[in-house]
């Protein structure tokens, strides 16, 4: 199971991951990424890496990139993972990557989807999800939210991480 972690912070530099094999020269890229507390962690974004909203992300752009924590990683400084998920800051959307179970509660018990017609249910590739998002890890986009805990939304739209596929 897929323990997610985030960081968030400016990018300070993107680069071109060095490739064996000349057709995949170009194909993953090193991200680095600082936070206000100066704290570095470079994400290797590969074809895989899900962009939200397939945002273009530069040097100086404020994300959150979203690993997993349950996955070995290399004993290096700045740490170095491959990044699942990278969300460019928008100050009129908030997203949020967890599992949530039958009820739409978030695994931290921060957050209750109300899910409503309107509320677009997609795989990562744009295509409708035709099943029950309940019991899933979810990519949550939404606006507002109750100040109650766990906060309540109404989200706008919501990506299914279907294992096996990232």
């Amino acid at each position: 199971m897929v323990g997610f972690y985030s960081f968030s912070g400016v990018v300070t530099e993107i680069s071109n991951v060095a490739a064996q094999e000349n057709e995949n020269a170009g194909c993953n890229q090193l991200m680095s990424v600082c936070d206000q507390s100066g704290n570095i962690i470079n994400f290797v974004v590969s074809p895989n890496t899900y962009f939200a909203d397939q945002e273009i992300v530069q040097v100086g752009d404020f994300v959150t990139g979203y690993y997993d924590g349950n996955a070995p990683a290399i004993l290096i400084y700045p740490p170095q993972y491959p990044a699942l998920i990278v969300v460019k800051y928008n100050p009129d959307q908030n997203v949020k990557v967890d599992y949530f179970n039958s009820r739409f509660l978030s695994s931290d018990g921060r957050l209750i989807l109300n899910i409503v017609p309107s509320t677009r249910v997609m795989l990562k590739n744009g295509q409708p999800f035709m099943g029950n998002p309940a019991n899933r890890n979810l990519i949550v986009f939404y606006g507002a939210s109750t100040r109650s805990i766990p906060a309540q939304t109404t989200p706008t739209k919501i990506v299914v991480w279907c294992e096996g596929t990232w």
